[in-house]
């Protein structure tokens, strides 16, 4: 079967990058500016042979088999300055994130059954009025690059982008908590707003994190992070919140540790400091867990399969 032909933005740089990892051909479209969603072959990436700029003023003379929307900007703006051709393709609205305004009770800014919506976890497509849409929930595909954790720091590391701006729900108020408990370090874009220790280059972070005695994931509200699962891959244990997509991942004394109560969590972290060879132990599940559910293949398979029905006219609907 042929490649197909696929229009799409850049929203989230990570998993885009996973994304072309699926047999197909990717167009970015970009602008002079390289504003929101437009940056394209941005140089952060080692970008595949398959991912194409494309100038925005040359859209109508292209050819596509489907158009891939992952944002509500690329939905509510950028859709209406298609040409009507491209607008009339096969569609797939990648949602990245739970409903903001209301965690029940959002009506999902795609009102079309005729577009494919995707959420990246199933707590996501639960909590989302989904209405007359198609669903589908494709986990997450992390690379495998090994396991090298040493867990030699006697230390735990937090990564978030903008912790100290985006508040509360990504726990910023619990990661300032635990640190005044724990050794911890944040790293992230944005970090030293929060007293962290600022950005650590992509392509630097797995070794640089694998010398850390666990992974904190302080987020009470969010998708499921990229972050976190690369974690895991690279063999870190996990200590995070009993919330969102986490339950069905972590399991206590297997992969890592999650609760609701700080006091369980901070003592959890403390346990991992004192004893190397428990967090080794489950740093070893962590990795056992990811190479299982979050494997690049089965992602990759996932992407391909959704999107070759999609070209053809056919939707699926999550059970």
């Amino acid at each position: 079967m042929r490649p197909l032909r696929i229009l799409t933005w850049h929203v989230h740089g990570s998993y885009l990058y996973y994304l072309t990892r699926a047999p197909h051909e990717f167009f970015l479209p970009v602008t002079p500016q390289r504003g929101e969603g437009h940056g394209g072959r941005t140089p952060n990436f080692a970008w595949g042979a398959n991912v194409h700029e494309v100038p925005v003023e040359s859209l109508a003379g292209q050819r596509f088999d489907v158009v891939l929307y992952q944002s509500h900007r690329n939905w509510q703006v950028d859709r209406l300055t298609l040409p009507a051709a491209l607008r009339a393709l096969p569609a797939v609205y990648l949602e990245h994130d739970p409903p903001r305004e209301s965690p029940t009770d959002t009506r999902h800014p795609v009102d079309d059954p005729s577009v494919q919506i995707v959420h990246v976890t199933h707590f996501n497509a639960l909590m989302w009025d989904n209405g007359p849409n198609p669903v589908a929930v494709i986990d997450h595909g992390v690379p495998d690059l090994g396991h090298r954790y040493t867990g030699a720091l006697d230390r735990g590391l937090v990564v978030v982008n903008g912790l100290a701006r985006r508040g509360r729900r990504l726990g910023a108020d619990l990661f300032e908590r635990a640190r005044a408990r724990v050794p911890l370090d944040l790293v992230g874009m944005f970090a030293e707003e929060a007293g962290g220790l600022g950005e650590v280059p992509l392509a630097e972070l797995p070794d640089f994190a694998a010398r850390y005695r666990f992974f904190f994931h302080p987020i009470r509200y969010t998708s499921l992070g990229l972050a976190l699962l690369e974690a895991m891959m690279l063999g870190l244990p996990i200590v995070g919140l009993a919330t969102t997509e986490l339950p069905t991942i972590i399991r206590d004394g297997e992969n890592g540790f999650i609760a609701t109560s700080e006091a369980e969590l901070h003592e959890a972290m403390r346990r991992l400091i004192e004893d190397r060879a428990l967090a080794q132990a489950l740093g070893e599940g962590a990795r056992a867990t990811a190479r299982a559910r979050f494997g690049m293949e089965r992602f990759a398979r996932d992407w391909d399969r959704l999107l070759r029905a999609v070209a053809a006219g056919t939707m699926e609907r999550a059970a």
